[in-house]
């Protein structure tokens, strides 16, 4: 959902940047999964507006920037179970990813491996044989996502 950037301020507090459109709804949630990879703790959050693009965040017992800053870097997550269900047509990244990209020809060209935030719009890397190709995660391209088959169909050339 976000990634810890810095300590902010003389309090604990701690620069938030959010991942996606929904993510700014982070503030609304009193405890968030905080950590590396596969190391998550769950931590109360005290304290959380938004600045900006950023959020602003302050953890229950985080009362100094030494203490804040032993967060940088760290992910923030939800519990699978707090999120809400997507709306028709919308899908949650982490769904996603390991699913088979084919174009709109049947061709097959790999499956997705995770995204990259942008400025302009996310996107999608779809690993292959030969490397990874990276395909705008838009509604122009994304034609159709069929969690059941496995296959997100995309606008976009084998040879892109």
């Amino acid at each position: 959902m976000g990634r810890v950037m810095a300590p902010w301020g003389v309090k604990g507090a701690l620069k938030i940047e959010p991942f996606g459109s929904g993510s700014g709804n982070l503030c609304k949630y009193s405890a968030w999964w905080v950590g590396k990879p596969g190391k998550l703790s769950e931590v109360a959050v005290a304290e959380c507006r938004a600045h900006g693009a950023y959020l602003v965040a302050r953890f229950r017992g985080c009362d100094s920037p030494e203490k804040a800053g032993a967060y940088r870097g760290a992910e923030v997550a939800l519990k699978r179970e707090d999120l809400p269900e997507p709306a028709a047509h919308e899908f949650y990244q982490v769904d996603l990813i390991g699913l088979e990209v084919v174009n709109e020809r049947g061709e097959r060209l790999g499956r997705v491996a995770g995204f990259i935030t942008t400025g302009a719009n996310d996107v999608m890397r779809v690993a292959h044989e030969s490397g990874e190709r990276l395909v705008p995660a838009t509604a122009e391209v994304i034609r159709k996502v069929d969690l059941a088959a496995g296959t997100v169909e995309v606008d976009w050339g084998a040879d892109w």
